[in-house]
């Protein structure tokens, strides 16, 4: 299965100024983003040439592994890791009774209405597209 590269204008919690910056770099796509920010070193070096603490680089190279499955997308990728969740292979080992609880818990603290969560049937392929996608 092939994983999904999305525009980095796509990812949610990056500010506009933090976008502009980003692509200033050559940085306009989640895969450039994961390999210009593939280990430790390189995230912190980033980091430095961005002149952002290096949270944000770790942050950010989670939503985009998280991205790269084509269920999840920019669209959960926010919800998987506010659950929790921070990388592709974390989602494919974790069982899903334990991520969909996890996501079940947080739309219904933020909207207050349990039938807004995604169905545990999306939650399932999100998992396994995670085991496909590794």
């Amino acid at each position: 299965m092939l994983s999904c590269n999305w525009s980095i204008d796509k990812l949610p919690g990056i500010s506009p100024e933090e976008k502009n910056s980003l692509i200033k770099h050559s940085i306009n796509t989640t895969q450039i983003l994961l390999t210009k920010a593939s280990t430790p070193l390189q995230k912190n070096a980033l980091a430095a040439q961005l002149k952002i603490p290096v949270k944000y680089i770790n942050k950010w190279a989670a939503l985009s592994d998280l991205a790269r499955i084509p269920s999840v997308g920019c669209q959960y990728c926010g919800v998987l890791l506010h659950c929790g969740i921070a990388s592709v292979a974390q989602l494919s080992q974790t069982p899903l009774q334990k991520v969909y609880s996890r996501v079940r818990r947080l739309y219904v603290a933020n909207t207050q209405q349990k039938e807004l969560t995604p169905p545990i049937s999306l939650v399932r392929q999100w998992i396994t597209e995670a085991k496909l996608v590794r």
